[in-house]
């Protein structure tokens, strides 16, 4: 599973780069007509699911009846982009109880939430594998790549045009309620966190860990696919410079599963995706994004970590 260091996802810098170097734009225009995303509101930035997609959220740690335990309440969050689009802090699942051992002692579950997680998602994961396996008969000239991805980071909630914040009783936390609300999960955790997965939790689970990779992933738009993202995925070579790896389309979604695990200080999600590897592009076409592929430079003060000359 490839890391992608918080400093160069997220930066609070305003200045940004322009998305296509000036010397290649009009080349780039012409060869391929791409365009580089640089609107959240672009199409290229939609989330894609399969119509038969299946979504799922629940929490490991509730009590004995299936409520929110007591100390857990919600907390308002600051996050400067969300609260830009949103007008408002986000809220956050908050354990109000100083450790993890203490709140496995007051909760005293007789199973693991690793067995109530699995019994969660195993119906869910099987039907959407043997669905996925179904449409792959039928490739054509892309091939589909199924992938499995788990992620850490935090749910944040926010509020909709059916359920404002400020009618949710942040004291007394009811899931019906929660579901009601639009949830997110943000990524922009420490890089100890994932330390500790590669070198704790990786050797407990029996895993050889090979390597850990730099991996970037640029984002073009195509007007002859206009719902569709094009991805160029990028290795740092030692040189610092980006060497372009393949080429496919957007990720479409098949299986969400988010689980807000209270006695934890991060939560899950599990997602089952598929993407399209464009193997069809012309030699012009290919040459087109090496050429602004290899014009990229790395740089941690930006937006993305990368920046054109």
């Amino acid at each position: 599973m490839a890391y992608i260091p918080p400093h160069k996802r997220h930066s609070k810098d305003v200045r940004t780069a322009s998305p296509i170097p000036e010397t290649l734009h009009p080349q780039f225009q012409r060869n391929m007509n791409l365009r580089a995303s640089t609107s959240r509101k672009n199409k290229s930035g939609k989330i894609v699911y399969a119509d038969h997609a299946i979504s799922k959220w629940f929490a490991v740690g509730l009590d004995d009846d299936g409520q929110f335990p007591p100390y857990i309440h919600l907390e308002p969050i600051s996050l400067e982009y969300v609260e830009r689009k949103i007008g408002e802090k986000p809220l956050v699942l908050v354990n109000s109880i100083v450790t993890e051992e203490d709140s496995k002692l007051v909760r005293n579950c007789s199973r693991s939430p690793w067995e109530i997680i699995a019994e969660n998602v195993q119906q869910e994961l099987l039907s959407s594998f043997e669905i996925l396996r179904n449409e792959m008969d039928d490739q054509g000239s892309e091939k589909v790549k199924p992938t499995l991805v788990a992620r850490l980071g935090k749910f944040i909630f926010q509020g909709n045009h059916s359920m404002g914040l400020e009618s949710v009783n942040k004291m007394q936390v009811e899931e019906a309620i929660l579901r009601q609300l639009n949830r997110s999960l943000y990524t922009d955790i420490p890089s100890s966190y994932m330390e500790n997965i590669i070198d704790g939790v990786v050797p407990a689970i029996g895993i050889d860990f090979e390597e850990e990779k730099d991996v970037y992933i640029v984002k073009l738009s195509d007007n002859t696919r206009p719902d569709a993202t094009v991805l160029c995925k990028c290795i740092v070579l030692e040189n610092k410079k980006l060497h372009l790896q393949k080429v496919k389309l957007n990720h479409v979604r098949q299986l969400v599963i988010d689980v807000s695990c209270l006695d934890k200080n991060l939560d899950l999600r599990l997602m089952l995706c598929t993407s399209r590897i464009l193997t069809a592009l012309t030699d012009e076409e290919m040459n087109s994004l090496r050429d602004l592929i290899n014009s990229a430079v790395l740089d941690s003060d930006m937006k993305g970590g990368l920046r054109w000359p």
